[in-house]
């Protein structure tokens, strides 16, 4: 199967093999959502994104050439599939790790920063690729790259096109980790693991406070880190956390 879903300990693997540069097929996005819905399990810690040689070149071009002869409705309707998918990944209630070889383009690239933590090879280019054919981006990706990035490389990437290096997204601390080609998957297993090993609850809320907070008032964040706070240092974790602390021990944490 070009794609598959794969639980490998406490991380459930997407793997993108669509034999072209993985581009996007409807499968791919059933496939996050269900993985997604079956983070809801406590046995599940994370949700690794990872693809062939190349991690996801966007959308298919045939099936988009296809599209400009529908009703603007239907191609809206097709656009707000894809919003879907990345508004669930905002909603994940565990990390998300995108494991990236090869590249990144157009909403292959959306995917790619909808994650919490992104591993990428050494060789990997990340590419806003939409405007090359004369489209222009979707998938919050201006959203995504206008936080990430200075305006005049966000600009640069959309209006052109340009290639963005793995290095230069290393350097902007846009990638989590930077691997030898080949090796993006084992080393986003391993984040994966150390995860596994923290506190499930307040990881979930850090990542719910994290998402957004790029796009609320100072005040409104500050608010919820109140909600947040208030609720995390009367839970189970919290004891145990602090318990290990003047213990001088490890925390053990249990889902």
């Amino acid at each position: 199967m070009s794609i598959r879903l794969e639980q490998k300990d406490a991380a459930l693997i997407i793997h993108n093999q669509e034999a072209r540069r993985g581009a996007i097929q409807p499968e791919l996005y059933d496939a996050i959502k269900t993985a997604i819905q079956r983070a809801k399990d406590p046995a599940i810690r994370t949700v690794i994104l990872t693809g062939g040689p190349f991690f996801c070149a966007g959308g298919d071009l045939t099936q988009l050439k296809e599209r400009a002869s529908l009703p603007e409705d239907e191609r809206r309707a097709r656009i707000e599939q894809l919003h879907d998918v990345i508004r669930a990944m905002h909603a994940c209630p565990v990390p998300l790790i995108a494991a990236i070889e090869g590249g990144a383009a157009g909403a292959g690239l959306s995917f790619a920063l909808a994650c919490d933590l992104i591993v990428a090879a050494e060789n990997a280019t990340f590419t806003a690729a939409y405007v090359k054919v004369g489209l222009t981006p979707d998938g919050g990706l201006t959203s995504a790259l206008s936080r990430l990035l200075p305006r005049q490389l966000a600009m640069e990437a959309c209006l052109f096109g340009t290639p963005i290096s793995a290095e230069t997204l290393n350097g902007l601390g846009v990638i989590t980790r930077l691997c030898p080609k080949g090796q993006t998957l084992p080393e986003a297993e391993t984040l994966a693991r150390q995860i596994s090993e923290g506190p499930r609850q307040a990881q979930s809320q850090i990542c719910a406070l994290m998402r957004n907070a790029g796009d609320l008032p100072q005040h409104a964040q500050m608010d919820r880190e109140v909600e947040s706070m208030a609720r995390a240092v009367a839970s189970p974790e919290a004891a145990e956390g602090m318990a290990a602390f003047f213990e001088k021990r490890p925390p053990v944490f249990r889902s």
